[in-house]
Parts: structure tokens; C-alpha cells; sequence
């Protein structure tokens, strides 16, 4: 039997294929209840699309299943349908596992979705942060204060509480400088733990042999990437991130354009970032003349661009061999 799951936030759509093609069953079902499901066909093949949810659905019908988690994108540019509904969603999934077509996402390891957690946690901490921040300097405009202040340091939060501004404006600063320091304690107790984290992976260890690289750097990257096994070689990988130039052909001309920013946005800013403190910090003999030579030709921001493209390829290596970072042409 074949089982296409479309999965939503408290139930599931389900359809079952037998080996001919023909749908000999359709049910929906509580989310609660899919493991009753999966004992009842265990052994079969199954397919659910990678959502908000996806993990815990597929740990639970692995447990009976042959799960596939279908990758949302490509699976909507090779669905044999124009319609969108639950039932017909359920029935593509399952005619697709009954081909063996279905195009398959990554499921990461439970170490690596803890890593994931972390991380993302840390960047949706910062960001309401930043959020908080932003009130403040439109509340500051809105009252003519033109004076540069910087709510996230000590410094900048003593200057805001001593202004006197009228209420009910006065109590919404002392309420944004509050959440400030309340999040700015939780980010530091995230990231000790992060750094913990960081220290205890071999992956990440690797990864922080990298001038310019920090624990929450290698955590990130280490937890976007995951099991480095998954990728067939160092293109594979910078293509994951979204680091690889996209290449345009006509006719005999070839020309290399921007990079094509698919993959994870975070990656790459992280990447980019650690490029920059390598060659302009830590001064990195590696990467430094391979910057200086491009920079002297290109601009410099392409110039680190590609200088965070050859870092990951030197990341796959690393993980891929399990050695910390050792260049050519500079350890010698």
C-alpha cells in the first residue's frame, strides 16, 4: 500500500493507493490519532510535505511507516494537478510514493534539529530585541529628540530613562526599555548554552578551527547544514546555501551572474560575516589573498562573497574528512 498524508496544523487528509493505482481508501484523521493509523498499515510506503509540523508526524508514523518527507517546492513544480484541495493533495502524494517520484526533503537528526532550535531560538530573541529598539526611536522622533541613542547598550538605556516626556508616552519607554533588558538576559543565558552546545560537537569544534568563525557561527552552520554526509561534494553544498553563481547560456557565450541566494539566507550572512572578520581581523593568509586578488578586479563585496563561498567549501572538506582547518600553501 501507498499513503499520501497532506498534513495540517490538527488533522491530516490521508489517501491509500494499492500497487495497481486505484485510491481504495480516503479518511481524515485527528493528528492525535495518526499513530492508530500507521499501525494499521504498517509496512507501507508513506509521503507527507515538509511543514511547521512535520517533524513530530514524522517520528511518530516512522515508527510503522516508510516515511518520505516531500520538499514543498519542488513537489508544486512536478504535481500532476492544477487543483488544490485536501483530498487531491493526499491522492498526488500517494501516486507519486507509488512511482517513487516524490521529491525528497532532508529529516534531520535529532541532534541537528536541537542545534536548529537554539540558534533560531537566539535569532527570534534578537529580533523582538530589535523590534523594541526601533519603538523607541520612533517614539524618541515623535517627541523632536534628535539625540543618537542606542537603547540596547547600558549607556543608552540611563540616557532614556532620565528624558522627561509626557504620559502615556513616558510609561511605553519605560515599558520598551524593560523588554530590552528583560530579552538582552535571556539572549546571554541562550547563548551560554549555545556555547556549551558548540563546545561538546565534533562538528562544531572543526568549524571553530576557522579564524573568524565563533561558537554561535559553527552552531548555526553546523545546524543549517546538518549531516554533511547528505551532500554529493562541495558544489552540492555551496548550491544548498545559495552561494553558487547562476550561469546563463546562449549560444556560444557563458557568463557567470550574481549568486543565486536560494537556501538559507542566515547561512549565508553568517558566512559572509566570517569572511569578512577572516580576512580583515584575523587576517587569514588563505583567504586574504584570495580577497586581495579578486577585490583588485571585482568589487570588494564580491570579492568577500566569493571569499565566503571558498570558506564553506573548505567547511564541507573539513566535515566531510573530519580535520580542522589547514589551508594549502599555508601551514607549510
Amino acid at each position: 500500500m501507498y499513503l499520501g498524508i497532506d498534513i495540517h496544523k490538527r488533522y491530516a487528509q490521508v489517501a491509500v493507493m494499492d500497487e495497481a493505482g486505484e485510491i481504495v481508501d480516503e479518511i481524515r484523521v485527528e493528528n492525535a490519532n495518526l499513530d492508530d493509523l500507521a499501525k494499521r498499515y504498517a509496512g507501507a510506503e508513506a509521503a507527507i510535505e515538509a511543514t511547521s509540523n512535520h517533524y513530530h508526524i514524522h517520528d511518530t508514523l516512522s515508527e510503522h511507516l516508510d516515511v518520505t518527507v516531500a520538499h514543498p517546492k519542488e513537489l508544486n513544480q512536478i504535481a500532476d494537478t492544477d487543483k488544490k484541495t485536501d483530498r487531491v493533495d493526499a491522492k498526488e502524494l500517494a501516486r507519486m510514493v507509488r512511482l517513487n517520484a516524490v521529491p525528497e526533503s532532508y529529516v534531520p537528526t535529532d541532534e541537528v534539529r536541537e542545534a536548529r532550535a537554539l540558534v533560531r531560538g537566539r535569532q527570534t530573541l534578537v529580533e523582538n530585541r530589535t523590534k523594541y529598539a526601533n519603538k523607541i526611536h520612533g517614539l524618541l522622533s515623535d517627541h523632536g529628540i534628535t539625540e543618537d541613542v542606542k537603547p540596547l547598550t547600558i549607556e543608552g538605556r540611563e540616557f532614556l530613562r532620565e528624558l522627561s516626556i509626557p504620559s502615556p508616552w513616558d510609561s511605553l519607554l519605560e515599558s520598551y526599555i524593560e523588554l530590552i533588558e528583560t530579552l538582552t538576559e535571556e539572549i546571554q543565558n541562550l547563548e551560554e548554552t549555545i556555547e556549551e552546545r558548540a563546545g561538546s560537537l565534533k562538528e562544531t569544534q572543526l568549524l571553530m578551527t576557522i579564524p573568524g568563525v565563533s561558537y554561535y557561527t559553527a552552531l548555526s552552520i553546523y545546524a543549517e547544514l546538518g549531516e554533511i554526509s547528505r551532500f554529493d561534494g562541495d558544489k552540492s553544498v555551496v548550491s544548498y546555501v545559495g552561494l553558487n553563481p547562476v550561469i546563463r547560456e546562449s549560444g556560444d557565450s557563458r557568463i557567470e551572474g550574481s549568486i543565486s541566494k536560494r537556501g538559507s539566507g542566515r547561512v549565508r550572512w553568517l558566512l559572509v560575516q566570517a569572511a569578512n572578520t577572516a580576512v580583515h581581523t584575523c587576517s587569514d593568509e588563505y583567504l586574504s589573498r584570495f580577497y586581495e586578488r579578486l577585490a583588485s578586479r571585482k568589487n570588494s563585496q564580491k570579492a568577500i562573497v566569493a571569499c565566503a563561498r571558498k570558506m564553506l567549501v573548505s567547511i564541507y572538506h573539513m566535515l566531510d574528512r573530519g580535520e580542522v582547518y589547514d589551508p594549502p600553501d599555508v601551514s607549510a
